[in-house]
């Protein structure tokens, strides 16, 4: 089964603004240039994935995207869900079977979990949904054949990505893939990502390394 990966990459300067109280600009787009680098680093190594394509209009994703041999899709979108959903119509154009669309923004993603996930036997008409930690997200979606549903990532898309699937004559099923559930929107999550990195290893190297060196600071 053709399966491709696509990751949506909004332009890093724009990116996490809910962290401004606790890193300043520089250091988030710092930040979010070393997850989406790990996260593109697992995809590259499963052994489950035929192709990945990274949808994004920021240059420096872009470079590290062609750097991992990544096809990149110029994002043209203004929002995630519709991102994604120019990955999934390129993916159809080349005969995928099915796609997993992932968040770039959860850099402790492990390869052999993707792999796990990936080879879970489904039916012809299937949706995986991987939600975060609190249980309300998706932080990724599989879905059999490509077009199945649209997503429709946000608040609540856990729950709406089901409703979707049963909608579609599709079978969903949540799925929790640990490494998956921590994506980094808010303080709180990077507080989470500090401690769980000080407790895992061999994971998330870029981040690891850039979080070792960023001086974490409240504006006055």
């Amino acid at each position: 089964m053709s399966t491709i990966a696509i990751i949506s990459a909004k332009p890093f300067d724009q990116a996490k603004q809910r962290l401004a109280p606790v890193l300043q600009l520089g250091y988030r787009r710092t930040l979010v240039e070393a997850m989406f680098a790990d996260a593109a680093l697992a995809v590259r190594r499963s052994q489950m994935i035929d192709q990945a394509f990274v949808v994004t209009a920021d240059p420096v994703a872009a470079r590290i995207a062609g750097g991992q041999d990544m096809t990149v899709i110029d994002d043209t979108a203004d929002n995630h869900s519709a991102a994604a959903q120019l990955g999934i119509g390129r993916a159809l154009t080349v005969g995928a079977r099915r796609v997993l669309l992932i968040a770039g923004d959860c850099p402790l993603v492990a390869t052999a979990e993707l792999d796990e996930l990936l080879a879970r036997p489904v039916p012809e008409r299937s949706v995986l949904i991987v939600p975060d930690r609190h249980g309300e997200g998706t932080n990724a979606l599989v879905l059999t054949p490509p077009d199945v549903i649209s997503p429709a990532f946000g608040e609540g898309s856990r729950r709406r990505h089901s409703e979707l699937a049963v909608q579609a004559a599709a079978e969903p099923e949540v799925v929790a893939v640990p490494s998956l559930a921590l994506d980094i929107d808010t303080p709180e999550d990077l507080d989470e990502l500090v401690a769980q990195l000080s407790v895992t290893f061999g994971r998330a190297a870029h981040t690891r390394g850039m979080l070792s060196q960023l001086t974490r600071t409240r504006p006055r």
